[in-house]
């Protein structure tokens, strides 16, 4: 039986009879005239009541089970493949840049026959697919696990801060990480505070449209990556993606400064209350904003994360109940994402009192995107200080969840794990609100 990947029910039965797999041309009988088209799978929970085709003009469509008569198969499917071209050869004498592959839409390819998106592109297989970075660095390609960007743990960031940190014992000049766009922040966040210090520049990268695509930002992205990585005056870590819809510039982020602002735009990322890290144009860097760490010195790493860390948003009528199931559920600290200036209702505030009785940490951010926390203003404010929340200045919410699974990871706890949550270790908290 050939391959029926996501029917179920009446749908599968139809396509068993007509003897069917994904990829075949079919043609189905309805009461409104015949549909041809190439079958494609379903999604696992989908329901087993439609069978979905791809047009020749490249649309889907769902047709329902109660208007179809039968099915027939016109023309077996091919499985499709791809097979990328040699990677080209490095002039001697370039810089050496580590390519360590995750996954991600930059590592993914459009299957055309469904218009499906899967991780099918390797770390290897984008060094031959951008055969520029040939005439930037001498690439190494590593392909370190292979997931989305949803699926990373603190278990992957330890790896990958592990490899970046043997990277620089290894000589390399600079190390760059293809990584999924949707997580990518919690990640650069994590590698910031485990690799504080690294004396070269670490740079992830991703794309919003994946890599094989006409409208791609990969090949840019990586192209910008590379050579900040290989050339770079600066070290640390960085997040590279579009400044704008053209292909023109690339923007490099802060490592735990840096959002997701937008579910599809190619300049979906922007640095949040501080200015770009730097700028790459056609021409190569045009801008570095002063202060950034130089190459070179000693470091460090230290890459171990305790997840046992929960982020809570506060909302208008939000139950107790979470902070009390938190705390039963072994969560060790608490990142409370409050109103304006880090404020919760007083149920809230009296279930963290609790939480931090019991001995637990607990943490306020604003779920304002830019200004700081100050808990001294309202009453509300000195109520959450009184029973032990600590404010966390304008340290983004996702990068104080990173940072409190890192300050557990190191083993501190108590006052120890509060003094280290309240010092800026990796440009996490500014001394001065940048306009926003």
């Amino acid at each position: 039986m050939g391959d029926l990947s996501g029917y179920k029910g009446g749908a599968l039965r139809l396509l068993r009879d007509a003897g069917a797999s994904i990829g075949d041309v079919i043609e189905i009988r309805t009461d409104f005239g015949t549909v041809t088209g190439t079958l494609v799978p379903r999604y696992l929970y989908g329901d087993g009541e439609h069978v979905v085709l791809k047009l020749k003009s490249g649309y889907n469509v769902g047709l329902g089970l109660s208007g179809l008569a039968k099915a027939k198969v016109l023309s077996k499917g091919e499985k499709p493949s791809f097979s990328p071209p040699a990677s080209p050869r490095a002039a001697k004498g370039l810089p050496r840049v580590l390519i360590l592959g995750t996954g991600g839409t930059i590592a993914s390819r459009v299957d055309y026959r469904t218009g499906a998106v899967s991780p099918a592109v390797t770390a290897a297989e984008l060094d031959s697919l951008v055969p520029e970075l040939s005439e930037i660095a001498k690439v190494q390609p590593e392909l370190l696990f292979e997931v989305f960007s949803e699926n990373m743990t603190p278990q992957h960031w330890t790896r990958l801060a592990k490899r970046a940190a043997k990277a620089v014992g290894e000589k390399f000049d600079g190390v760059v990480i293809t990584h999924g766009t949707d997580t990518l922040g919690y990640s650069a966040a994590a590698l910031s505070f485990a690799l504080a210090g690294i004396p070269i520049p670490v740079i992830l990268v991703g794309s919003q449209r994946s890599s094989d695509r006409p409208s791609s930002d990969a090949p840019l992205n990586l192209v910008a990556a590379v050579t900040v990585a290989a050339e770079g005056s600066f070290s640390g870590v960085y997040v590279a993606m579009h400044l704008g819809e053209s292909d023109d510039k690339v923007a490099f982020h802060g490592g735990t400064r840096v959002r997701k602002n937008h579910t599809s735009r190619r300049d979906a990322f922007s640095s949040i209350g501080v200015p770009l890290a730097a700028v790459f144009g056609r021409s190569g860097l045009e801008h570095v904003a002063e202060g950034l760490p130089a190459r070179g010195g000693s470091f460090k790493p230290r890459p171990k994360f305790d997840g046992r860390v929960a982020l809570l948003k506060f909302y208008p009528s939000m139950p107790g109940g979470l902070v009390r199931a938190a705390r039963r559920s072994g969560v060790k600290a608490i990142v409370i994402e409050g109103t304006g200036l880090g404020h919760v209702s007083r149920e809230v505030s009296s279930e963290l009192g609790r939480f931090v009785k019991a001995g637990g940490l607990a943490f306020m951010t604003s779920q304002c995107i830019n200004g700081r926390v100050d808990l001294s203003v309202y009453d509300t404010g000195r109520d959450l200080l009184h029973v032990g929340v600590q404010p966390l200045e304008d340290m983004l919410s996702e990068t104080a969840l990173v940072k409190a699974m890192w300050v557990l990871g190191t083993g501190a706890s108590g006052s120890k794990a509060r003094e280290l949550m309240a010092s800026n270790v990796a440009g996490e908290i500014t001394a001065r609100t940048f306009p926003g």
